[in-house]
C-alpha cells in the first residue's frame, strides 16, 4: 500500500484545490425576449436562437 512520505503542507494542498472553487455560469440576455438565458443555447422562454425560432410554444 503506498504511503507519503511526508506531510503534504498547507500551501502546497491549497495550491491544488485552488482550482476546486464554484463559478456562477455566464448568463446573456435573449434579444427578442430579453430574459436570461445560457450563451449559444436555445431561450427557454421564447425559443429562439440566432435570430429564428427553433421551438414553438403553445400559448
Amino acid at each position: 500500500m503506498a504511503v507519503p512520505k511526508r506531510k503534504t503542507s498547507q500551501a502546497r494542498r491549497d495550491q491544488r484545490r485552488s482550482h476546486d472553487a464554484l463559478q456562477a455560469p455566464g448568463v446573456n440576455t435573449c434579444p427578442q425576449c430579453h430574459s436570461f438565458k445560457l450563451p449559444h443555447r436555445v431561450c427557454p422562454t421564447c425559443g429562439t436562437y440566432k435570430g429564428r425560432e427553433v421551438i414553438k410554444f403553445e400559448e
